[in-house]
């Protein structure tokens, strides 16, 4: 049997519909899943994460999602971590990294939704990415950024340069 190669004519495009990655993705228990059916998404600018995650606007209650990339930035995977209220989605890093680890990812793009619309990060929010961030660094898995996505705009961490700004003071806090 013929292996369809990834560039041939006839293979949809990856996306995601608000609620599912449809797409080349590997899954946590290391099976590869739409290799012949899907070109996989390759996210290297904030722009693209938005495009590409930007149904989630419209969620009637804040989701997180781990996007898990290999070291060309494909897409390998999409973990939602956590749904849950109108303001609130519980996340604990230890569940965030978990895909990521089985997958073997080089590294991680992090995605929540508000459902206010409003995509400025909250005081929580700005914590947890400095957690993740830390977290990643341990693992030896990047985190190249976590995006908010609002109504009609997103706020990147990365591009805003707020990542970690205070690194060297969180190891010794």
């Amino acid at each position: 049997m013929k292996k369809r190669r990834i560039d041939e004519p006839g293979l949809k495009d990856s996306y995601f519909d608000g609620f599912e990655y449809k797409g080349y993705k590997v899954k946590t228990n290391l099976v590869i899943e739409g290799q012949n059916e899907y070109r996989p998404l390759k996210l290297t600018k904030p722009s693209q994460v938005y495009e590409a995650f930007k149904r989630l606007a419209f969620s009637d209650r804040e989701r997180f999602y781990s996007v898990l990339l290999d070291n060309k930035c494909k897409v390998i995977g999409v973990d939602m971590v956590s749904q849950g209220s109108l303001t609130f989605a519980p996340v604990v890093p230890r569940e965030v990294y978990k895909a990521a680890v089985l997958a073997s990812a080089a590294s991680v793009i992090f995605i929540h939704s508000h459902p206010s619309g409003d995509p400025e990060p909250s005081e929580n929010d700005r914590e947890l990415t400095k957690q993740l961030y830390l977290g990643g660094e341990l693992l030896g898995i990047e985190m190249l950024d976590h995006v908010i996505i609002g109504q009609d705009s997103f706020y990147s961490f990365a591009e805003k340069e707020d990542i970690c700004p205070e690194k060297r003071n969180l190891r010794t806090k």
